[in-house]
């Protein structure tokens, strides 16, 4: 067996290093454990062709806790966001929707097809604003914990005072927006189909399901309450791609002595005695330490990383049956040129070339992607979302050309009648490009070369069960106290010195650095109180 750490880390994503800097800081010996050559987990900056370099699978930067980025003195490390001139631009048969921008702008554009729309917008912005400031202050505290006793009463009562703080209507938009469809809500609010789809598309972001499905309305909040350069809901561009976060986390981890393994990927959960041991790597090599935190997915931790004869019988059971499975397809390509699109023409770069480039122009299209992929394993006419983030940076492409990122959903996790992805996974590429073509002709011919990543292959290179970017559905029996599951929702595993510090646990998916800030305090708080850990719970 190797030497003693206080505490190890599996998984080099960014919730990993964000929950091994607050240890590090707090005097642990802290070792994180990375099964790839590169640490940062999903959000990488790769060259997937010569001279062509993009981040792999996380695209975009909003949700990164404000708070985690000054803890880690990010910017100290090379950490820089370029906010978007507008948020999305949405063609659609015969015309074409930008938005963001300002408030004045994006409501001069409503009004080209909806006084109505543009009236209400104020009021739209408002009342999600305000619930997304509730999800801002719930984000990095710890939900109450089912069966927690006092300390997870008073948890309960102070997040509870939050929401009772709102007004009566603003609690009556939280409810909708928990518990209905987002077409259900957009409905409330606008009427052209257009201006629904503008707002519906973050409902279906790395989310398996209809704008018509229940609880979606939700997802569509979760991509609003973040912020860029402090301000609320904006979206950016980091600089050197999104691998450039996670290199300027691990040197803020490395500034505070933590030891980063690469090529380390851990096969076994010790467990002695009912309390975690250590980890046993696929080496053979036994690493010992008192205390585990969990940067995978609890799909992946409890079916295939921890023995089932350590868990307790009933938490076995439902994590058998604990969902996964985004419906995301994820495409990196390089570009000779930048799309010229037929009802906005123009190769030179744009505001709308440096923004989200949506190809999902109603919510009935959205709903009909869903369908097919349902029935068919994936959409013959899918949800695409571009960002060509060479246009802000160009140290990722060669002179004149580009790096594009495609966001695309829906596409099963598993495919129907015996087939798999790897025999599919080309034909599916080839769908996509002839959906953005459809809208910008001369994009096809300007692919240079493509980079892949199926569910299966986002599975098999990442460890996303499903290929589910999310670590598991953001539905409400997977949210807050329920995620990943009732009796386990602060971070605590079911056995004693394992945590869980991923986007399984809450406030869910994304690059946030939450659950790993949020799961470091909960180690930290029972090393100050050990006799917490010594009476934990075994449900």
């Amino acid at each position: 067996m190797s030497r003693r750490h206080d505490a190890l880390v599996i998984g080099g994503g960014h919730n990993g290093l964000v929950c091994a800097f607050y240890l590090a800081r707090a005097g642990l010996k802290v070792r994180v454990l990375e099964r790839r050559g590169i640490v940062g987990g999903a959000a990488v900056t790769e060259e997937f062709h010569p001279g062509f370099r993009n981040s792999t699978a996380s695209y975009t930067v909003s949700l990164l806790q404000p708070q985690v980025i000054a803890d880690m003195r990010l910017a100290d490390h090379g950490y820089r966001v370029i906010e978007r001139p507008i948020s999305n631009f949405l063609p659609h048969d015969g015309g074409y929707l930008k938005l963001g921008g300002g408030a004045d702008r994006t409501r001069a554009e409503f009004a080209r097809f909806s006084t109505h729309d543009a009236d209400a917008l104020p009021a739209y912005e408002a009342a999600l604003e305000d619930v997304a400031t509730l999800l801002r202050k719930l984000a990095l505290r710890a939900p109450p914990n089912a069966g927690g006793g006092l300390r997870a009463l008073l948890a309960a009562a102070a997040q509870g005072r939050l929401a009772a703080a709102l007004p009566l209507d603003r609690q009556r938009d939280m409810l909708d927006l928990f518990v209905k469809s987002a077409r259900d809500f957009l409905d409330g609010w606008f009427e052209n189909p257009y201006v629904q789809a503008a707002f519906g598309f973050d409902a279906v972001v790395g989310n398996y399901a209809s704008p018509d499905t229940p609880g979606s309305a939700y997802v569509l909040l979760h991509h609003v309450f973040g912020e860029v350069n402090g301000r609320k809901g904006a979206w950016g561009h980091p600089v050197g791609g999104m691998g450039a976060i996670t290199q300027a986390m691990a040197a803020a981890c490395a500034r505070h002595g933590v030891e980063i393994s690469l090529d380390a990927p851990v096969a076994r959960l010790l467990v002695d005695g009912g309390r975690v041991a250590g980890v046993r790597l696929e080496s053979g090599e036994e690493i010992t330490a008192p205390i585990v935190a969990a940067n995978v997915g609890p799909a992946l931790l409890y079916r295939r990383l921890v023995d089932r004869s350590d868990l307790p019988a009933d938490f076995a059971r439902r994590i058998d049956r604990y969902k996964t499975g985004s419906g995301t397809f994820r495409m990196n390509v390089a570009l000779s040129d930048l799309p010229d699109f037929t009802v906005l023409p123009g190769r030179e770069a744009a505001d709308h070339h440096r923004s989200g480039i949506i190809i999902a122009p109603t919510l009935d299209y959205m709903d009909r992607a869903y369908a097919d992929a349902r029935a068919h394993g994936w959409s013959r006419q899918p949800i695409v979302e571009i960002t060509i983030p060479s246009t802000v940076d160009d140290s990722l492409a060669p002179p004149g050309c580009h790096v594009a990122s495609l966001f695309c959903q829906q596409f099963a996790p598993t495919l129907p009648d015996g087939r798999d992805w790897d025999g599919e996974r080309e034909a599916a590429a080839d769908r996509i490009i002839a959906t953005v073509d459809a809208h910008a002709p001369n994009f096809k011919a300007s692919v240079i070369a493509r980079q892949i990543h199926s569910p299966l292959d986002l599975e098999r290179k990442f460890g996303l069960v499903g290929g589910d970017i999310m670590h598991g559905h953001m539905s409400l029996d997977q949210l807050w106290a329920a995620r990943p599951m009732l009796g386990h929702g602060d971070y605590r595993g079911p056995i004693r010195g394992l945590y869980m510090c991923g986007a399984g646990t809450h406030p869910g998916g994304g690059v946030t650095g939450a659950p790993g800030h949020n799961a470091a305090h909960a180690i930290l708080a029972d090393r100050s109180f050990p006799a917490r850990l010594l009476g934990r719970r075994s449900g």
